[in-house]
């Protein structure tokens, strides 16, 4: 990408998509391209083909998608396979269809079977049984990765994919019904202290280990691979390290200040029990992260305050 590229980022105003923007201005790109919902309805096709002939994006960030935990997940399967099939199958054609010069996919680590080897590589996928709690979005982002490559294959297109661990950071959802598990956590804790509660409820047992990557970093990788890499097979974005759920508990624990009792709640779903990625690929083409995870915790937590989340 030139300086002066026209750079679309769909879904810009979400945790991933505002990162992507923020590190894109930050690194001196300044034509950027960001459509709110009620100026293009990425569910519309004949919308997004208006949008795309209108401005000719020539790199598109793919970071729209209906995304949630496992009550969000298990509560709405139709919406969560339904929404993003539309969402990337509209955005990915209409970036062939418009002659984009390149598109980077976002998916999800949890593309990977329930069972699968620890860690993860990218050869793994499709080997086994996906978790039943995200199979719908799982599905549809096996989709979109699928898409990618084969477009690629027939329509000699450069879209590229790329599959990131556990995320957290500044924009992140932080409502209870819909969040995934730090930002819940982060919820939890805040209101215990506020309310000076003598203990906090975790779902599932605290066992299952999750990786954690600072949305920071992800933008960072995005950048750099859409400026480095350009082949078909995906690629995971991760730090290559993890941490049990008691032990994330833990440390938003010490950040927020409430270091009452934890109780866990075994009768609620654990979901996967590892969740690793092999990120060697990755290391190979020069990037590793920099935000360490209590770091990003007490960053995001004291933007959460500065912007009121809570």
């Amino acid at each position: 990408m030139h300086k002066q590229s026209k750079i679309y980022v769909a879904g810009h105003r979400g945790l991933v998509g505002s990162a992507i923007v923020r590190k894109l201005r930050e690194l001196g790109y300044e034509n950027l391209v960001c459509k709110a919902h009620n100026e293009v309805d990425l569910m519309r096709q004949e919308e997004v083909e208006v949008f795309f002939d209108q401005e000719r994006p020539e790199y598109v960030f793919l970071a729209a998608a209906k995304v949630g935990g496992i009550l969000a997940n298990s509560t709405y399967p139709a919406d969560f396979i339904y929404n993003n099939l539309v969402i990337q199958t509209n955005v990915i054609h209409a970036s062939y269809l418009f002659n984009a010069k390149k598109l980077l996919f976002l998916g999800s680590s949890c593309i990977y079977p329930k069972l699968c080897p620890q860690p993860m590589k990218e050869e793994y996928l499709l080997s086994g049984y996906l978790e039943p709690t995200n199979e719908p979005y799982a599905i549809a982002k096996i989709a979109g990765i699928k898409m990618c490559q084969y477009y690629n294959r027939q329509y000699d297109t450069h879209f590229i994919s790329v599959m990131p661990t556990n995320l957290y950071g500044p924009s992140d959802n932080f409502d209870l019904e819909t969040s995934h598990v730090l930002p819940a956590l982060m919820r939890k804790f805040h209101e215990a202290k506020a309310k000076n509660r003598e203990e906090v409820e975790i779902w599932g047992t605290g066992k299952p280990r999750r990786e954690f990557l600072h949305v920071d970093d992800l933008a960072d990788a995005c950048v750099y691979l859409m400026n480095h890499y350009d082949e078909s097979d995906f690629i995971n974005i991760g730090t290559g390290k993890d941490s049990s759920i008691r032990e994330l508990a833990e440390i938003v624990g010490k950040v927020v200040g409430f270091e009452e009792k934890l109780r866990f709640d075994a009768s609620k779903p654990d979901g996967t029990p590892q969740k690793l990625l092999d990120v060697s690929r990755l290391k190979s083409l020069g990037w590793t992260p920099r935000v360490s995870l209590k770091d990003g915790i007490k960053q995001t937590y004291e933007w959460c305050l500065k912007n009121s989340v809570f």
